[in-house]
């Protein structure tokens, strides 16, 4: 992540930055609106100073931390496509949407307060998941593994789906039992 002035941070406060971004998912997961910004640097384990450099409002930080867990989302479809084969790319991708699902979910109150705000963190949420999936979909066709007739509209609603019914950490059993049966209905038949 690039500073203001457009030049990269240092690996100590880019890993500082990082540190406070999953904290912050974390803690406002738990505790909400009602989440105290020192116990995210404590929990980050920054001093309160560090956190405020990077993040001066509470607001910039609910943004900064919910776009950080959909870049995470979104740019592992790549590295996941040259580390294993498509099919399996695309099954712990589908772990991950639950993951990130699970992070929005947990953050949700923080969220609409943002919202209400007047900011909108979702502008490109969609696209962005829909080009990550586009390209898993693609990969998986291309190597006969997964079926060419699903579009990634429709995958992102069966995610979507599955994440409503069974998105919370205590559902993830569930969840992995729902993924699995959506993945075994995309698998290429072979006669």
């Amino acid at each position: 992540m690039p500073r203001a002035d457009g030049r990269p941070l240092r690996a100590d406060a880019q890993r500082n930055r990082d540190k406070i971004l999953s904290a912050a998912v974390r803690v406002f997961a738990e505790d909400g609106l009602d989440a105290h910004l020192d116990r995210i640097a404590k929990e980050a384990g920054v001093g309160s100073g560090t956190l405020y450099r990077n993040f001066p409002t509470r607001e910039v930080l609910i943004e900064a931390a919910y776009r950080n867990e959909l870049a995470k989302l979104c740019d592992a479809a790549p590295q996941l496509l040259e580390s294993m084969p498509p099919e399996l790319a695309l099954r712990a991708w589908m772990g991950r949407f639950i993951d990130y699902a699970t992070a929005k979910l947990g953050m949700a109150d923080a969220l609409r307060a943002l919202v209400e705000s007047g900011v909108d963190p979702y502008v490109r949420s969609k696209d962005m998941m829909l080009d990550a999936l586009t390209s898993l979909l693609e990969a998986g066709s291309r190597a006969s593994a997964i079926r060419s007739d699903i579009g990634a509209t429709d995958m992102f609603a069966a995610l979507t789906g599955i994440a409503l019914a069974s998105g919370k950490a205590e559902q993830r059993q569930q969840a992995e039992r729902l993924l699995d049966l959506t993945f075994d209905g995309l698998r290429a038949s072979r006669h």
